[in-house]
């Protein structure tokens, strides 16, 4: 039996940066086991894929269709960081209740919060355990390019001082990826800092089964399109919501290429529809049941419409948020690619083709 089975989320990790960057641990650990490209839940966003990773189901399953949502029966716009809003056992809850150990170790706390009920021990970046500090050292600030590392060094630390664990669970945060294209020299500094730090995790526990993917990819986005403007035009009233709106502005402003509408009046939603496939930057837009559907999203927590925007495009509106220079931003069906990696681990039999299959290896082969 392996030490431990340990499942890394990398934040953002869009396959551009590994063909991009030299990653020689990854690579390394890939050739003695796999690597593939899969896809990553809809909407593309890290509250949606970490929840799917950990419980191994749709968000039409475990409930969370977004980052933030609007509560329909108060009008309350809310932060999806609370594990009470996920409605499906997590890998966590199910080693607990079998006498099994886990670890969960995160880059951003809005992760810790939200993931980490039923773990033996969890800490964040942002809220770190004392005796890990004295360990390690202090962690960098949430918005460095050595933030990961130390998430990861946090965790490799932890396996060997009160180890082994069943399960360990690492997520990263984006901000590089958000800050930096694939082909700059601060994504290979990155990209060094993490490779290395999950090589000397395995170097460290050489007997571990190692599970690696991303939450989602990641685009330049040039163009801001304002979906209640375009509306208004016709006289249709609405209230859109910004489902990749977390508290980690610096990383996209809350703007992404994936919004739910909640419209003013239902008996306008043809119209609204017929609207928004025909203003420029909309790849599609799908009816609340439409969306259950087909991207199997939780019918109660999501909009009347869901609409999903071109590669380089964001919704927003102007005379609230401008559109940074520099922007790279996800949340669309154009940052689904994600890299999909096992190593030393039983994988016959299961198919790997979502990141949420990493978290069923979890459960079928761990913690059935």
């Amino acid at each position: 039996m392996p030490e431990s089975t340990v499942v890394v989320c990398i934040d953002g990790f869009d396959p551009e940066y590994l063909d991009a960057c030299e990653t020689p641990n990854l690579r390394e650990l890939a050739r003695k086991g796999f690597l593939k490209i899969g896809r990553s839940m809809m909407p593309s966003v890290t509250n949606v894929n970490n929840v799917s990773l950990v419980t191994a189901s749709y968000p039409e399953t475990h409930g969370i269709s977004s980052n933030y949502r609007l509560v329909r029966e108060t009008g309350e716009e809310i932060y999806m960081e609370s594990s009470e809003y996920i409605l499906s056992e997590t890998m966590f809850q199910r080693a607990n209740k079998m006498g099994k150990t886990s670890l969960v170790v995160t880059s951003k706390d809005k992760l810790r919060t939200l993931l980490t009920d039923g773990a033996t021990i969890a800490l964040s970046s942002e809220q770190p355990l004392d005796w890990v500090v004295k360990g390690i050292g202090e962690p960098p600030p949430i918005y460095s390019l050595e933030v990961n590392g130390w998430m990861i060094r946090a965790g490799d630390f932890i396996m060997s001082e009160r180890g082994p664990f069943d399960l360990v669970y690492l997520t990263t945060t984006d901000y590089a990826m958000h800050t930096y294209a694939p082909d700059e020299p601060e994504s290979q500094r990155h990209l060094t800092i993490l490779d290395d730090a999950i090589g000397d995790l395995v170097a460290h526990h050489p007997d571990v089964t190692l599970l690696l993917t991303a939450d989602h990819g990641m685009s330049s986005k040039t163009a801001m399109v304002d979906l209640r403007a375009a509306l208004a035009k016709y006289g249709i009233g609405a209230r859109p919501v910004p489902i990749i709106k977390d508290r980690y502005t610096v990383h996209h402003s809350n703007l992404g290429g994936f919004m739910f509408v909640y419209l003013d009046d239902l008996a306008e939603t043809t119209e609204a529809v017929k609207v928004l496939q025909e203003t420029a930057g909309v790849d599609f837009v799908l009816t609340r049941s439409e969306a259950v559907e087909k991207l199997r999203l939780h019918y109660d927590r999501i909009g009347d419409l869901v609409v999903n925007g071109a590669r380089d495009v964001v919704f927003g509106d102007p005379s609230e948020v401008e559109l940074p220079p520099r922007l790279r931003s996800h949340a669309s069906t154009h940052e689904q690619a994600i890299p999909l990696l096992g190593y030393n681990g039983d994988f016959d039999g299961i198919s790997f083709e979502e990141n949420l299959d990493l978290g069923r290896y979890v459960f079928e082969r761990l913690l059935a």
